[in-house]
């Protein structure tokens, strides 16, 4: 009997998490061997490669995704402006997990944001938004199609935008994505992660790194 890897099954989770970011995504725990490593997020033993694309930054410059930030720790998310709940409570609790590690911990670590609306999401309502939850957290934007492409190649759904009565939605993925300084991707965290976990991982990813 041929076991999948635990990289096969994460395969399999971004349909049960694609989300309108209306309603909360199913809690799905990646089976594998037992956690040694400490980590409360998955870690892939077959970590995803960042693609070597480039996306256009908030203010306006290309940003290569696997060089644009010199911090060996990038946390990378995707998600729009206006989504009622899941994009708005995943961004604060990073953000104040943030404000709990230590100033090493926090120099050595990026959060980049992928907008799945970049029709709507320009560079400045991008950063606008961004900028409330914390300022250093990079925002980028892009045609539709090669958005979706970047998040196909490391297990993010993009489905686009969907029109509903009096308004839209965008269905997407909700995990966030740990690379390391090579931009491996090597931890996954779903909807709901508390900002104790994410502390404690951040922490332990980071001092993984030199």
């Amino acid at each position: 009997m041929i076991r999948p890897s635990r990289r096969t099954v994460l395969a399999s989770l971004p349909a049960v998490f694609v989300t309108a970011c209306t309603t909360p995504a199913a809690q799905v725990n990646p089976v594998g061997p037992p956690r040694t490593d400490g980590y409360q997020g998955a870690w892939l033993t077959e970590p995803y490669v960042m693609p070597a694309s480039s996306l256009t930054d908030t203010g306006g410059a290309s940003f290569p995704l696997r060089t644009g930030s010199n911090k060996p720790a990038l946390i990378l998310f995707f998600g729009y402006t206006n989504c009622p709940d899941v994009c708005k409570t995943t961004l604060a609790d990073l953000a104040t997990a943030l404000n709990r590690v230590s100033p090493q911990v926090r120099a050595k670590v990026q959060v980049v944001v992928i907008t799945v609306d970049p029709e709507r999401d320009t560079a400045s309502v991008l950063r606008n938004y961004l900028d409330r939850f914390d300022p250093e957290f990079i925002g980028l934007t892009g045609k539709l199609a090669r958005i979706q492409e970047i998040g196909l190649s490391m297990g993010v759904v993009v489905e686009g935008t969907k029109t509903v009565t009096g308004g839209y939605e965008v269905l997407h993925s909700t995990q966030v994505i740990g690379f390391d300084a090579e931009r491996r991707g090597r931890l996954v965290w779903t909807q709901g992660t508390s900002i104790a976990t994410y502390k404690s991982d951040l922490e332990r990813f980071a001092a993984s790194m030199p």
